[in-house]
């Protein structure tokens, strides 16, 4: 039985939390990796994405800090820097408080390729939502709501 007739058939009483639980994560992290892999397009990499957002939204960043934030060793965000830095991406600047260090900030051509990258995201995301019925559309921005409100936004 197809997963649209096995949902029709539960009842709100019949879903548990947990095997909800389980499936969201598992369609989100799916999802994130598709959107990851399909759209981020052949100029930068994933990681190199991340980083760029990360810059954008929280501003400039040490190595480290930026290390942290994604759970990978000093070398391999050096390696992600370096290569953002090569093609003008990020620029490097003395740490305002420690000059020992460098903070790592978004160039004006991190911001441009940043906005691209996100547009392919959505554009690859539109395209599967638009083959989707009336129906799975509304169920989908319901369920984009909640999961909005479910993560404090």
């Amino acid at each position: 039985m197809p997963a649209t007739e096995a949902a029709h058939r539960e009842t709100p009483q019949s879903i548990r939390p947990d095997i909800l639980a389980i499936d969201l994560r598992t369609a989100v992290m799916r999802t994130s990796r598709r959107l990851r892999v399909e759209a981020t397009g052949d100029i930068i990499t994933p990681g190199q994405y991340t980083v760029l957002a990360q810059l954008h939204s929280d501003g400039p960043r040490t190595p480290r800090e930026l290390a942290a934030r994604e759970h990978v060793q000093a070398p391999s965000m050096t390696r992600i820097v370096n290569a953002l830095a090569e093609q003008g991406f990020v620029s490097r600047s003395s740490h305002p408080e420690d000059g020992r260090q460098i903070q790592v900030g978004i160039t004006p051509a991190g911001v441009d390729v940043l906005e691209e990258a996100r547009e392919q995201r959505t554009a690859w995301l539109a395209r599967r939502v638009a083959g989707l019925s009336p129906e799975d559309r509304l169920t989908l921005s319901r369920a984009a709501q909640i999961m909005q409100e479910m993560s404090g936004r």
